[in-house]
């Protein structure tokens, strides 16, 4: 196993890569799951706690596979059979998922986290075998670091039980570390435009989960209760809330940026709040329907919010990590700020509040078109002159 051209032309996500993307969206359902009935039953603080822990086990099992993936994807039978071992691992951390989030018992997850481990370990370690110098030491350095986290993650859970809420940060820290100590003295060979890719990829199979959630909460709710202009309005809103999601994730390429390993860090842990909110406006969307036919028991402010609060951390959390470097200009680059503000604000509309959020979405992309537009036309009538 050797590494791949940095520069390679025209690098694409794998059908495997796909086909791992779309096991993981068995454990982003699971969760939002989870999420939607501790906030429907009222335990909100609980709720969002338990997904934000149950979200970065899921992501940052996706992210150590991309990664490798981007720098050592020879895609020969070994490599084949280990990712599908891995993808097991991914089935199994779903099935525990509920347990987590309910209990806070980490055991199934753990579980799985163990099978997708020891494959990722046997990863690094072939990678190794065919490196030489400083290169195969940050392999060695990737392999003893994934092993070390995995033995720690045990550790905490021996007997098996409850997770304290301290010692999943303290892992979390050590996990975040294994990569840039890994390659302190030599980076891996990841590729920009293809960790780019891998990252919209991901942004999609989100947002699509999110339309199919909220597609299944209005079906449901118009099953049991006749129809009423409450619940088209929900539905618009929510995707005027998605689209414009999609829009704005998309409107820039990012790739150039993600030269060095500072920059690309940043940006790849940053997006662990753009996907963990982007899944939650789903269930936030399911929720703000069941509060609206009367299931839930909770204020209209609390429907609302289960919608806005997310949106609005999307929103700022994508300007921050990646459209704030193609913007020109205070009025410009206070487009997304100024939009999530006012999404959160539309929390106080109570049941307005998600159409409201869809239609401010809606102008920040409006707003996003026209200000680009005076850019490329003022470049375009620049290069004119200077021809």
């Amino acid at each position: 196993m050797t590494a791949r051209d940095r520069d390679e032309a025209h690098r694409a996500s794998t059908p495997l890569e796909l086909f791992f993307d779309l096991c993981f969206v068995v454990a982003v359902a699971q969760a939002g799951a989870r999420l939607v009935h501790a906030l429907v039953a009222g335990h909100a603080g609980a709720g969002i706690a338990g997904y934000l822990m149950v979200f970065f086990a899921i992501w940052w099992a996706w992210m150590n596979f991309s990664w490798f993936a981007s720098a050592y994807d020879i895609d020969d039978v070994p490599y084949r059979v280990t990712t599908l071992v891995q993808i097991a691992g991914v089935l199994v951390l779903a099935a525990g998922v509920p347990r987590a989030f309910d209990r806070a018992d980490f055991t199934v997850v753990a579980i799985g986290y163990l099978v997708m481990r020891l494959a990722l370990v046997t990863q690094w370690l072939r990678a190794a075998s065919g490196e030489r110098g400083a290169a195969r030491q940050t392999a060695v350095r990737y392999a003893s670091g994934v092993a070390l986290c995995q033995i720690g993650w045990l550790a905490l859970l021996l007997p098996p039980g409850r997770l304290a809420v301290w010692a999943f940060l303290v892992m979390v820290v050590a996990e975040l570390l294994v990569p840039p100590i890994a390659e302190s003295g030599a980076r891996t060979q990841w590729h920009p435009h293809h960790i780019a890719e891998r990252y919209g990829l991901f942004t999609i199979i989100v947002l699509g989960e999110t339309v199919s959630a909220a597609t299944v909460a209005v079906q449901s709710a118009l099953d049991v209760h006749r129809p009423h202009g409450q619940l088209l309005m929900i539905a618009g809103g929510g995707l005027l809330i998605v689209f414009s999601a999609w829009w704005i994730y998309f409107s820039v390429p990012i790739h150039e940026r993600l030269r060095g390993n500072r920059e690309a860090f940043l940006w790849g842990y940053g997006h662990y709040l753009v996907f963990a909110s982007a899944a939650a406006i789903g269930a936030g969307i399911e929720v703000a329907v069941e509060q609206a036919v009367g299931v839930a028991h909770i204020p209209a402010s609390a429907g609302s919010a289960a919608v806005t609060v997310p949106s609005a951390v999307y929103l700022f959390t994508v300007w921050l990590l990646h459209t704030r470097f193609h913007k020109r200009g205070l009025l410009h680059q206070s487009v997304l700020p100024v939009a999530s503000v006012a999404v959160l604000a539309c929390t106080l509309a109570g049941h307005a509040a998600v159409p409201l959020a869809g239609v401010v979405g809606a102008l920040a992309v409006a707003l996003g078109v026209m200000f680009r537009a005076r850019i490329v036309r003022a470049e375009l009538e620049g290069a004119r002159q200077n021809a």
